[in-house]
């Protein structure tokens, strides 16, 4: 499977055998709920591994040195929701002082197509770095909408990060956002006709929180 330049499949054996438990249907919402945060940790250590760097005078308890810390403002972590809120946690495990904005969308069971009900970020978006999560890529639409809407309101340097997506979906959003990293820790080969990532895990929402 040949896939854009901008989908990374993070292939990391803590990653893949995470997803493996995840893929599992006698998975509990307890087990799928920990393993969602924990694979969120793993790929926003993998999507963050290019944050810019600035030496600061620091001293130890043995001498002063100059010592690299993040340069600029903190990131922003944006939750697809509802299911992006369960790979958010791990994210911010990583990164606790980033701040946390909300796009909630739902997808049309007739048309697929993603409908928006909720936009909440922080107010200096375009000077931050923005990561986007949404356990699930399928047919894209959501993902797309998001940045859409991240990018309308002046986010600049914008990531994705996904448990799973489909091929179809990561052409997509590389086709409409080709300027925006993907990391995965898998992509499926097709969709079922109702939109559901074959073989997947089925809904990450119901799974995560128990309501199917």
């Amino acid at each position: 499977m040949s896939l854009p330049h901008s989908i990374h499949v993070v292939t990391h054996p803590l990653v893949q055998h995470k997803l493996s438990k995840m893929r599992d249907k006698e998975t509990s919402s307890t087990n799928f709920r920990r393993l969602l945060r924990e694979i969120g940790l793993l790929l926003g250590y993998d999507a963050t591994r290019d944050l810019p760097l600035v030496e600061r005078d620091i001293t130890t308890p043995i001498e002063a040195m100059k010592a690299p810390l993040l340069e600029g403002k903190k990131l922003v972590i944006v939750p697809i929701l509802r299911a992006g809120l369960g790979l958010a946690e791990g994210i911010i495990d990583l990164v606790p002082l980033a701040r946390v904005g909300h796009v909630g969308l739902y997808r049309d069971p007739k048309t697929l197509q993603a409908v928006e009900y909720y936009f909440k970020i922080p107010q200096d978006i375009s000077d931050r770095d923005v990561i986007v999560c949404d356990p699930m890529l399928a047919t894209a639409h959501s993902a797309i909408a998001a940045v859409d809407r991240l990018k309308e309101s002046g986010a600049k340097r914008i990531k994705f990060i996904c448990v799973l997506g489909s091929e179809q979906g990561a052409r997509a959003f590389a086709e409409v956002h080709p300027d925006v990293p993907v990391f995965a820790a898998a992509i499926d080969a097709k969709l079922n006709d109702h939109g559901y990532i074959v073989p997947g895990l089925g809904d990450a929402g119901d799974r995560l929180f128990g309501t199917k």
